[in-house]
């Protein structure tokens, strides 16, 4: 019996702290992220757009891609602050 035991907790350890702790850690950041974003940053959605916030929402936040165009996107959807813009 303890010859399966043992195995079997010391993998279920391994996966918890290899593979289900660190992404508990990335979900808590992305959340925080999203939270303390602000007008004026400038942001890159999972779909690859860039842009500014120009607006935000409970659940959505406005961006502007190019001069005068503007996109409605879920806050979940930004993956990340965008590099500063060129030129």
């Amino acid at each position: 019996m303890w010859t399966f035991v043992v195995p079997m907790v010391l993998m279920v350890g391994i996966f918890y702290f290899l593979l289900i702790r660190p992404q508990q850690r990335k979900a808590k950041e992305h959340k925080q992220f999203l939270e303390n974003l602000k007008r004026g940053d400038r942001v890159i959605t999972a779909g690859g757009l860039c842009g500014e916030i120009t607006a935000l929402g409970d659940n959505t936040l406005t961006l502007e891609i190019a001069d005068k165009i503007r996109v409605e996107v879920g806050r979940g959807y930004i993956a990340g602050f965008a590099p500063k813009k060129s030129g």
